[in-house]
C-alpha cells in the first residue's frame, strides 16, 4: 500500500508545482516624477516629422557621408561594444541554465567489474541503470530564479544599447572636433599668409626709415605666434584622429582621416517629445528598471528558504554476469523516492537573507529613480545649451565680421602713418580670436546636438533586442 500512497503524494506535489505557488512579492515599477513637459523646451520649434530618431541611424541627421561610414563601423569593430555583446550572450545563457532547473534531469550509467578470491576463481558483473531526479517548484523559487535571470538579461541588453550609443556619440564628437580643427588650421594658414604680407610691408617701411625696428619685431612676434598656434592645432587633430581609430577597433597607425578644410556645418532639429517617453527611450533607465525587477525576484528566492526543499527521484536498471543479461526482464530492478528537507534552526540566517534581499530591492529602486532624475536633467541641460549656442553663434558671427572690418581699417591707417603698429597687433589678435570663436561655437552646436540625441536615447526603444 505504501507505493500507491507515495505515488499519489508525488502527483499532488506535481500539481502544486504546476499551479505556481509563489512566495515572492508582485513586481511593480517604482514610481518616479513625471513632468508634463521639459522646462527648457519653451519656445522650441518642434521638428517634423516627430519620429525622425526612430526612422534610421541618428547620425544620418547630420548629412555627412564620411560620418555615416565611420559610425557604421562601431557595431562591428568597437571593443567596448564587443564586450557588451559577450555580456549579453552570457546573460542569455544564464537564463537557459535557470530554465533547465524547472525540468527533470536524467542520467544513464553502465558499469562492469570483475572480482575474485585467490584460488577460488573470479566473478564478472555488469550493471545498467537509468535514473532521474526532479525538484518540483512548489514555492516558486526556481521560477523566481528564471524571472530574475530574464530581468538581468534585459538589463544587459539595455547596457549593450547604452555602450553602442556611447561609442557612436563619442565617435561623432571626435569627428566634429577633427572637422573643426581642419577649419581652424585652414583659418590659421590664411592668417599666417596675411601676417607674412604685413611683415613684408613693415620691413619695407623700416628699410626706408618710416617706422622703428620695434614694428618689425612685433610683426615677427605675431607671425611666430600664429605658426605656433597652427602646430598646436596639428597636434590636437592627430589626437582626435587617434581617438576615432580606437573607437573603430583599429590601431592609430592603420587609420587616416583626410583633411576637409571646407567645413559644411549642419545642426539638425532634434525631436524631443515629452518626459514620459524618455522612460522608454533611454537604455540606462531601462537597465536600472530591470535591475529592480531582478532584485524583486531575489526576494522570492530568499523567502523560499522558509519552506522545505522537496525532491523526487526514480531509477531502474538491470544486473547480470553477462552483457546479454542486462536486457533480461528477470534481472530488472527499480526504485522510486520522495525527499523533503527543512531547516529547523539557523539562528535567523533565513530572516536576515530575506531582509538583505528586500534592502537590495529598495536600493535598486532608489538607483532607478536617481537615473530617471539624472536623465531629465541631462535633457534639460542639452536643451539649454542648444538654445544658448544658437544665440551665441549669431553674436559670434557679428563679432567676427566687425573685427575683420576693424583689422582692415587699422592696417590701412597704419600704412598711412596714422596709428602705431601696436594698434595693428591688437586688431589682428581680436579678429583672429573672433574667427576662431565662431568656428568653436559652430562645432559646439554639433556636439550638443549629439549629446541631446544621446540624452533622448538615440532612437532606442524598450523591447529592442540585440
Amino acid at each position: 500500500m505504501r507505493q500507491p500512497k507515495l505515488l499519489r503524494l508525488s502527483l499532488l506535489m506535481l500539481a502544486a508545482s504546476l499551479a505556481g505557488c509563489s512566495v515572492g512579492p508582485a513586481y511593480q515599477v517604482p514610481s518616479t516624477p513625471a513632468p508634463a513637459a521639459f522646462k527648457e523646451l519653451a519656445g522650441w520649434v518642434p521638428a517634423a516629422p516627430a519620429d525622425t530618431l526612430e526612422r534610421g541611424p541618428w547620425w544620418q541627421l547630420f548629412d555627412d557621408p564620411i560620418l555615416n561610414e565611420l559610425a557604421a563601423g562601431i557595431e562591428v569593430s568597437n571593443q567596448n561594444v564587443a564586450a557588451a555583446v559577450a555580456n549579453y550572450a552570457q546573460a542569455r545563457a544564464l537564463v537557459a541554465q535557470q530554465r533547465a532547473a524547472l525540468f527533470p534531469s536524467l542520467n544513464l550509467q553502465l558499469s562492469g567489474d570483475r572480482s575474485g578470491v585467490r584460488g577460488q576463481g573470479a566473478d564478472t558483473g555488469y550493471r545498467l541503470n537509468l535514473g532521474g531526479s526532479w525538484e518540483p517548484d512548489v514555492w516558486g523559487r526556481l521560477r523566481a530564479g528564471v524571472t530574475g535571470a530574464e530581468a538581468s538579461a534585459a538589463a544587459t541588453a539595455a547596457d549593450l544599447a547604452g555602450a553602442r550609443l556611447s561609442a557612436q556619440g563619442e565617435l561623432a564628437a571626435n569627428y566634429f572636433a577633427v572637422r573643426q580643427l581642419d577649419a581652424t588650421r585652414a583659418l590659421l594658414a590664411d592668417t599666417v599668409a596675411g601676417y607674412e604680407r604685413v611683415l613684408q610691408i613693415t620691413r619695407n617701411r623700416f628699410n626706408v626709415g618710416i617706422v622703428a625696428r620695434t614694428d618689425v619685431l612685433q610683426a615677427e612676434t605675431q607671425l611666430a605666434s600664429a605658426r605656433s598656434d597652427e602646430l598646436s592645432v596639428v597636434r590636437q587633430r592627430a589626437q582626435a584622429e587617434h581617438a576615432i581609430a580606437i573607437l573603430l577597433g583599429r590601431a592609430p597607425a592603420e587609420f587616416t582621416l583626410a583633411p576637409l578644410p571646407e567645413w559644411r556645418v549642419k545642426v539638425p532639429e532634434v525631436p524631443v517629445g515629452v518626459p514620459s517617453t524618455l522612460l522608454q527611450r533611454r537604455p540606462d533607465i531601462a537597465a536600472a528598471e530591470r535591475d529592480v525587477a531582478a532584485a524583486n525576484a531575489d526576494i522570492g528566492i530568499a523567502r523560499a528558504a522558509y519552506f522545505p526543499n522537496i525532491g523526487l527521484s526514480a531509477s531502474g536498471g538491470t544486473v547480470g554476469s553477462r552483457v546479454g543479461d542486462l536486457f533480461s526482464a528477470s534481472s530488472a530492478a527499480w526504485s522510486f523516492g520522495l525527499s523533503a528537507a527543512q531547516t529547523i534552526f539557523n539562528a535567523g540566517a533565513t530572516r536576515a537573507s530575506v531582509a538583505g534581499a528586500e534592502a537590495r530591492q529598495q536600493a535598486a529602486a532608489a538607483r532607478y529613480r536617481q537615473t530617471v532624475l539624472t536623465a531629465f536633467a541631462d535633457v534639460e541641460d542639452q536643451l539649454t545649451a542648444t538654445r544658448v549656442l544658437a544665440q551665441q553663434q549669431d553674436l559670434r558671427r557679428q563679432a567676427a565680421e566687425a573685427a575683420n572690418l576693424v583689422e582692415q581699417q587699422i592696417l590701412n591707417q597704419y600704412k598711412a602713418g596714422q596709428v602705431s603698429y601696436t594698434e595693428v597687433v591688437q586688431a589682428q589678435v581680436t579678429a583672429l580670436n573672433a574667427r576662431r570663436s565662431l568656428l568653436q561655437v559652430q562645432a559646439d552646436r554639433q556636439t550638443v546636438a549629439v549629446s541631446l540625441i544621446q540624452a533622448l536615447g538615440g532612437g532606442w526603444q524598450v523591447g529592442d533586442q540585440p
